[in-house]
């Protein structure tokens, strides 16, 4: 360890949607306490969205283009996956990737001291005081600065591609600049006008507070397939999704949640025979799974029982999906970024954890 240096590695953890000047600082102040600088890049295998547009390779690259010359090589970079049901999970990925790069270094990780830089800028923040082994190491003169400001700026349809350059690392903003002649960008604003549509359209009326929204999502099985609907609409177009919606002002949550596998697959099992294939459920309630508001879903694990003379059950589309099909679980486990929301998660929960982040 250096002499003039107080760790061996400081850890770094963001989002990075996309690189800002707070983000800059916190890194450089880890360059200077650590020998090693570890920036864990989370929301790895996520499908493009306006609240994760940008992937871990062009994440990386922004992070990069913003490092002095003489530090890109004690700067590690590594993608670690959400797991927004499970907090030990997504810490146990975060001790792993660390632990596997102090082993390449030739250390034991028990003997190596390493810091957790952060800021603690609001409850969002909490993840920072979940890694009681490492020293934390509060940055208080950072700026507050907020990504989510700089993403809203950026996808505004009607700011097409204006940055907030006075929070924007040079990289990082070259790095914007390009991005809005790709397809990808103009598909992004596409959805953020939707929502920002969505959610003015379905506020109660004459009150302050934002509606609360309650869902239904179908996880069904059968003989080692799980059901799967590609969306046709924003948001998430083009995406993998459980059968689901919304729950009617008269309906009971599992025959919504059956009404709603019928109409978006064309299942052919009879609805007695899906409530007794009906093996578990279980409440989803995330505080932002849901870019369009508020959204509290019911997930339902129903497992079919397989004639293997007549092959899988029928499904067809309806009309607003692009296709259903039954998706073998060992691919599905690959899928990750590109299925909708957090489905991937509600749907790992009902097979036993077989994919990990």
């Amino acid at each position: 360890m250096s002499t003039t240096r107080k760790y061996h590695y400081a850890i770094v953890i963001g989002r990075f949607q996309p690189v800002h000047f707070g983000h800059q600082r916190l890194i450089e102040e880890a360059a200077r306490a650590a020998d090693r600088v570890i920036v864990v890049v989370g929301s790895d295998r996520t499908p493009r969205s306006v609240k994760n547009p940008f992937t871990f390779d062009e994440r990386e690259r922004m992070v990069r283009a913003c490092l002095r010359g003489g530090d890109q090589m004690r700067v590690s970079v590594v993608g670690v996956g959400d797991s927004p049901y499970n907090d030990q999970l997504w810490i146990a990925s975060i001790q792993s990737a660390v632990e596997r790069l102090i082993l390449q270094d030739g250390l034991a990780p028990a003997q190596a001291r390493v810091a957790l830089v952060g800021h603690l800028k609001d409850a969002s923040s909490y993840y920072l005081k979940l890694f009681p082994h490492w020293e934390f190491v509060g940055q208080h003169n950072v700026e507050s600065l907020n990504a989510t400001d700089v993403r809203n700026l950026y996808f505004d349809p009607e700011n097409r591609g204006q940055l907030a350059r006075a929070d924007l690392p040079e990289g990082s903003a070259a790095f914007l600049e390009r991005f809005t002649s790709t397809a990808d960008y103009a598909e992004l604003c596409e959805e953020r006008a939707f929502l920002a549509d969505y959610r003015d359209k379905y506020r109660y009326a004459g009150s302050d507070f934002p509606p609360i929204y309650t869902t239904v999502d179908a996880v069904v099985v059968e003989a080692g397939h799980i059901l799967m609907v590609q969306r046709k609409f924003h948001p998430g177009r083009g995406t993998w999704a459980l059968p689901g919606g919304f729950v009617g002002q008269q309906e009971r949550l599992l025959d919504a949640a059956v009404r709603e596998l019928k109409e978006e697959t064309r299942l052919k099992v009879p609805v007695p025979v899906l409530h007794g294939s009906m093996k578990g459920s279980h409440v989803f309630d995330a505080p932002e799974r849901s870019q369009r508001g508020r959204t509290i879903t019911h997930g339902f694990f129903f497992e079919l029982a397989h004639n293997q003379w007549a092959g899988l059950s029928d499904v067809r589309a309806d009309d607003d999906a692009v296709a259903v099909r039954w998706v073998p679980i060992a691919e599905f486990l690959g899928m990750q970024e590109r299925v909708y929301e957090d489905h991937f998660f509600i749907a790992n929960h009902f097979l036993g954890g077989l994919g990990k982040s």
